[in-house]
């Protein structure tokens, strides 16, 4: 009966110890994603980092980085861009 007690227990108490755990959606969202307005527009028509043009080699390749969009001709540029992101920034700071 005892065991019974505890499953019993545990099965009722389990989904709002997860739902504690996750804490405040608010402030998870606010520091993962960009503001509401969405992020910055890319506002070159060439790959930062590869400098071809944008749909050369099929859809671009997308990611938002701090808040800023950003276009690459081909997945196999974002590892580049990430090793010294703010070389590539630099080309979108005089747009």
């Amino acid at each position: 009966m005892k065991k019974q007690l505890i499953k019993t227990t545990l099965l009722l108490t389990a989904p709002f110890a997860l739902l504690s755990c996750q804490g405040d959606s608010k402030d998870s969202e606010a520091s993962n994603e960009p503001a509401a307005s969405g992020p910055k527009p890319y506002p070159l028509e060439t790959c930062v980092v590869s400098d071809k043009k944008l749909g050369s080699m099929g859809d671009p390749y997308v990611i938002v980085h701090e808040g800023q969009e950003i276009k690459f001709c081909c997945d196999s540029c974002e590892p580049t861009f990430k090793e010294d992101p703010a070389k590539y920034l630099a080309k979108l700071a005089d747009h």
